[in-house]
């Protein structure tokens, strides 16, 4: 009868789904289930009479005993992780995260404990998972969405933080409607249409939207969406990614104008091949006044409108010295001859101009006859104009070369980590099994770092505006150094190559400061940031500290490539880069606003650097700084 009993007893112990192990008042393990054997790797032979311990971490035993000890004693039912995170230990020596569940029962006036143990590591790991992802999608300066095409109506499900600051919108005013309401009574756009085409059909779109925040200011919305599909094809959301594009669609509509004053001037404007000197372009007020046809000047030159003036004559005296750079531009009267055989006094500018890298010729006439009867006042009134004319020019050429300087620098640092973002995201959607957690790790990981750049970036080129216009603000305030350090440090860790480490300064515990602490934060955190970026894998990083009554040196060492000489002159310029370091992200900024910041507050910064051996950074800040 006890064979059959205990027959009974395993038969019911291995219908439990979860591992069971069994334990006596001394928490020896007196029996455990097959599920348990799965789990802990252990057969039942092997782990029998062994002491609980055995299947506890050795960090967590002492605790662990202590909890089981109390929980008998009390001789009631609860479940362990409520109160604390629980972990197990595997026969190969791996730790896995439980749930468990104790229950007493005595059996002969003895008291045992029966343990109900899940193992719950792909619970984790699809938490963790949730978790990168959600935050990666917060993170992002692009405004986010995601509907539900399965409801009427497509309503919004999700939206990030991005997208209500570019809205202005509250998050009861975005969840559960449709994101029509971000056009108002502005529903008459082609590209609306274009877009609930693509809805109706399940296609990925990309379309440019006038939308209206929530003061009713208008912007205009770059918006791409793709459609989400189940396992049976059916589409269940739409995710939509949005970009404020206002800035770059009034740059158009302003391109657009200048084109209109260009064809619509009553001056006579051509433009030309600097090398054959035939016209590319004419305006309109050229072709009323000359006569010929658009296409008939096209195969013509400025030679041929011109009296008693050949090609080499005109080569030599305007065309080379522009080519040559020996004048920036001429200014002259000539006679122009009409189609009809008329002739007429023209007023000539003309300056050398690149169209799409290519060299042309950009010439304004102006027909002066009514000019040549003019009083000398009037004369005087039109060299006014025409020097007015020359300087708005010279004015716009220098904004277009700043704009272009400016916005190549910007596409390029921009381009680079989101193309990283873009491939990593692809690729993540392809890693779908447990084998493949490293490869999503990985590229999460890529995914991080490069919104951290893109962050980083943003926020120097505020920086930059800010000080430029005299707006920054320093807050002062009492704070321990170690606070800021171990910051710095905290952040920096995530960023480390592989075998790099930061050697933490020692006795800061008692060093304070009265001192802007954000500015102070970023200033080290930009110079951490460059000892890691350019210095290689399995290298030091030294952080000390000196400090006095009067002022805090903090200097940060590294071993890496350190800077030409030659290049040391220029470090703190804005926009400069080493030569050695014109292949590495960057933008060249950050030192330029770090030496700014430690001005404004009194201090220095101070770089002596050996290339191919390391560079040593000094920022010497005032320990105590007042207004």
């Amino acid at each position: 009868m006890l064979n059959q009993d205990q027959e009974i007893f395993n038969i019911l112990l291995d219908a439990v789904s979860d591992a069971v192990v069994i334990v006596d008042e001394e928490q020896c393990i007196m029996e455990i289930n097959k599920v348990a054997e799965t789990v802990f790797e252990f057969s039942k032979n092997e782990i029998k009479g062994q002491s609980l311990e055995l299947l506890i971490p050795q960090d967590y035993r002492g605790s662990h005993k202590e909890h089981v000890s109390s929980f008998i004693e009390k001789n009631k039912s609860r479940k362990m992780a409520k109160a604390l995170e629980v972990y197990g230990l595997k026969k190969s020596g791996e730790v896995i995260p439980v749930e468990v569940e104790l229950n007493p029962f005595k059996i002969y006036d003895k008291t045992y404990v029966i343990a109900l143990i899940k193992d719950i590591s792909k619970q984790k790991e699809s938490e963790l998972d949730f978790m990168l992802r959600s935050t990666a999608l917060e993170s992002a300066s692009n405004g986010v969405i995601i509907t539900n095409a399965l409801k009427p109506d497509n309503p919004i499900i999700y939206f990030n933080k991005a997208f209500s600051e570019l809205t202005g919108y509250s998050a009861e005013e975005i969840l559960h409607k449709n994101c029509r309401f971000l056009q108002g009574t502005d529903r008459d756009q082609k590209q609306l249409d274009k877009l609930r085409k693509a809805i109706k059909e399940g296609k990925s779109c990309q379309v440019t939207l006038r939308n209206y925040k929530k003061d009713g200011t208008l912007f205009w919305n770059d918006l791409y969406i793709t459609p989400i599909r189940n396992q049976r094809g059916i589409i269940t959301n739409f995710i939509g990614i949005q970009n404020d594009v206002t800035e770059r669609v009034r740059a158009e509509e302003e391109r657009n104008h200048l084109a209109t004053i260009f064809d619509e001037s009553l001056n006579e404007i051509y433009v030309y091949d600097a090398e054959t000197l035939k016209f590319i372009r004419v305006n309109r007020g050229a072709i009323e006044n000359i006569g010929y046809t658009r296409e008939e000047l096209q195969s013509m030159s400025p030679i041929d409108l011109k009296v008693n003036l050949d090609e080499s004559d005109f080569r030599k005296r305007y065309i080379e010295p522009l080519l040559k750079r020996k004048r920036k531009r001429f200014e002259f009267e000539t006679l122009h001859k009409r189609k009809d055989g008329s002739t007429y006094p023209a007023s000539v500018h003309l300056q050398l101009s690149w169209l799409n890298e290519r060299p042309v010729f950009f010439c304004i006439v102006a027909d002066i006859t009514d000019q040549k009867n003019y009083t000398i006042k009037l004369e005087k009134t039109v060299e006014e104009r025409t020097q007015q004319l020359q300087e708005a020019l010279s004015k716009e050429k220098e904004l277009n070369e700043l704009k272009t300087k400016f916005l190549s620098l910007v596409s390029h640092e921009f381009k680079t980590p989101l193309s990283g973002i873009s491939t990593s995201v692809m690729l993540l959607e392809k890693y779908q099994t447990t084998e493949d957690q490293d490869k999503r790790d990985r590229h999460l990981g890529i995914i991080r770092d490069k919104v951290n750049y893109l962050n980083t970036i943003l926020n120097d080129f505020l920086s930059i505006e800010r000080l430029e216009s005299g707006t920054v603000t320093y807050k002062y305030n009492h704070f321990k150094l170690s606070k800021v350090i171990n910051e710095v440090v905290y952040n920096a860790n995530m960023l480390l190559k592989d075998g790099q480490h930061i050697n933490y300064p020692d006795n800061i515990n008692d060093m304070e400061m009265y001192q802007d602490e954000r500015i102070i934060e970023l200033i080290l955190t930009n110079v951490v940031q460059n000892a890691i970026k350019y210095s290689g894998k399995d290298s030091q990083i030294d952080i000390q500290v000196i400090q006095d009554d009067t002022f805090t040196n903090l200097t940060v060492k590294d071993y890496g490539i350190g800077i030409p000489e030659k290049d040391m002159d220029n470090i703190f310029t804005r926009y400069f880069r080493a030569e050695n370091v014109l292949n590495m992200q960057g933008t060249g900024i950050g030192l330029n606003i770090a030496k700014t910041h430690l001005e404004n507050l009194g201090g220095s910064i101070t770089i002596t650097s050996k290339e191919n051996v390391g560079t040593t950074v000094l920022l010497k800040i005032p320990t105590e700084c007042y207004d």
